[in-house]
């Protein structure tokens, strides 16, 4: 009889001590269910293919996007927006995603004319640009829920003046901070984008 209590407890000790091979294998499942959930639902890494939006961001930047923000609040002018492809792009047989700067809100009149963007007859201060753009846009009126967005590098990006409007429901989050090159390492636009003068 005690012989047999002794296996029984013995039995119990070996059920509770688990497997290693099955707690790995937990702990595996357990972080790989947290990663996606916070790239689905929370930040992602993504690094900058192209020059569309030098000087602000150069080839090869890798960025932390956040995605939380778009949820509770709209975008606003000046934010770098990371995006899916339109029904317009797609069409064109693009199907990454791009990166530019929100310029026009819903209702906003933007136009593009002597090297400047002027938004409501406003000339828009920018300090962010490469250079003024050769280019002429506009006026035209952002329809409710989309956004016009250009890429810093003004005459060297595919942007709204090309193929239109961004719908809100394509936004993927906001870059919020750039983690490579080291030596480049720190938050976007830093101080205000728009001072008064």
């Amino acid at each position: 009889m005690a012989g047999s209590l002794n296996q029984d407890n013995k039995k119990e000790k070996i059920q509770q001590e688990e497997n290693p091979w099955i707690e790995a294998g937990k702990t595996i499942v357990i972080a790989v269910a947290l990663a996606v959930g916070i790239r689905t639902f929370v930040a992602e890494q993504r690094y900058i293919p192209s020059s569309s939006m030098e000087p602000t961001l150069q080839i090869n930047d890798h960025l932390i996007i956040e995605k939380v923000t778009y949820r509770i609040k709209n975008p606003e002018r000046g934010d770098v927006v990371v995006f899916r492809p339109t029904e317009a792009l797609i069409e064109q047989d693009f199907h990454e995603a791009f990166i530019k700067r929100v310029i026009g809100l819903p209702g906003d009149t933007v136009l593009v004319k002597n090297g400047k963007v002027f938004v409501n007859n406003e000339e828009l201060k920018e300090k962010y640009i490469l250079d003024e753009p050769d280019y002429e846009y506009g006026p035209v009126t952002v329809p409710t829920n989309q956004y016009l967005v250009l890429g810093d590098n003004r005459n060297n990006s595919y942007d709204s003046h090309y193929w239109g409007f961004v719908p809100k429901e394509k936004l993927i989050g906001r870059a919020i901070v750039r983690v490579w090159p080291i030596n480049r390492l720190g938050a976007l636009d830093e101080s205000p984008l728009y001072p008064e003068e």
